[in-house]
């Protein structure tokens, strides 16, 4: 893929969409891309994390360990791993890919030097991330409410 359509792809993410196109140009040179063939596994649960990934194409099973049969698939334009982007963690889930995909990796020091060199963009991601944990945290009060 050229860099424009790695541009257009990164357009499509929410979250780094609120970065602006110049940010995402720079994202998608200084990133890496990846090909994994089906059953490859992508990242394991409670591996230090340091990047997050774009699925470029094809899709990934996410899935955690915890006994339960809950799984999300991840396709074209997913971004996975947003948290790591930020901060460092352990992953919270294995992610496994069900067919031939490839990935766009983003490095967390890559993403820091983008919200470094662009105040505005750091603002517009602070903000938006603000948003979403205040409507989770509603929506936990919401549900304490109904069990409580």
């Amino acid at each position: 893929m050229s860099i424009d359509d790695d541009v257009s792809l990164l357009e499509r993410v929410p979250t780094l969409r609120l970065l602006g196109r110049d940010a995402l140009r720079v994202i998608a040179i200084g990133s890496e891309q990846q090909e994994f063939s089906r059953g490859s596994v992508l990242f394991r649960e409670d591996e230090q994390a340091d990047c997050g990934y774009v699925v470029q194409n094809g899709s990934f099973r996410i899935s955690v360990d915890d006994g339960s049969d809950h799984e999300v698939i991840a396709s074209r334009g997913t971004l996975i791993g947003e948290l790591s982007l930020l901060v460092s963690m352990p992953r919270r889930s294995t992610a496994v890919a069900t067919e031939y995909s490839s990935v766009i990796r983003i490095t967390r020091s890559l993403f820091q030097r983008v919200l470094d060199s662009d105040p505005d963009a750091a603002v517009r991601l602070r903000n938006d991330m603000a948003s979403r944990v205040n409507e989770l945290a509603s929506d936990f009060a919401q549900v304490r409410k109904k069990l409580g």
